[in-house]
């Protein structure tokens, strides 16, 4: 895929996923977990190291995302409504975004002199960034009082659960939920 063209979606989607986080939406497993893993894995077969310099930006990239990824994941709150967990961004979460953005470029800058590519490996820093994300809403979601969904149910279909979230928040609040699976 054209770097140009990778950036641009990324950045569009990053963009959707802020809007829709900032009004609130229900904390669904997959979108926090399975789909940053599966954005991840697509982005390393579609990195190419060819230099230690390479895979140092690579290595030190991912480390910074996952860092901002576990701190944006603190900032966002999460609640019940109509029984299901919920999650909306904060102006903090925002602050990181823009944070870890500026830092992802400053550490291009610094870097281009060895010939290390500020693009290479975007879609493997953004997935780690989202899933460690992902992890601690999903840790905070468990804590609510609420069902927290695995996928959400199309054409009034009913959300779908996870046996593992839901076993998850019965340790934590000692009650077992009704679900559909």
């Amino acid at each position: 895929m054209n770097t140009t063209v990778e950036i641009v979606l990324i950045a569009a989607a990053i963009i959707f996923v802020m809007a829709r986080r900032l009004l609130g939406e229900p904390a669904v497993g997959k979108r926090l977990l399975l789909l940053p893993a599966i954005l991840g894995v697509i982005g390393l077969t579609q990195t190419s190291v060819d230099s230690v310099d390479a895979l140092a930006f690579l290595l030190v990239s991912a480390a910074l995302s996952v860092v901002f990824g576990l701190l944006r994941g603190l900032t966002i709150r999460t609640y019940e409504r109509n029984g299901i967990v919920m999650l909306r961004y904060t102006a903090m979460t925002i602050v990181l975004w823009v944070a870890s953005i500026a830092a992802r470029f400053a550490l291009g800058f610094l870097l281009a002199p060895s010939g290390a590519q500020a693009a290479n490996g975007l879609m493997v820093v953004v997935g780690a960034g989202l899933l460690a994300e992902g992890l601690v809403v999903m840790s905070k979601a468990v804590r609510v009082r609420g069902q927290v969904v695995w996928s959400k149910g199309r054409n009034g279909a009913p959300h779908r659960t996870s046996a593992f979230l839901d076993s998850w928040q019965e340790k934590v609040h000692g009650t077992r939920h009704d679900s559909t699976r």
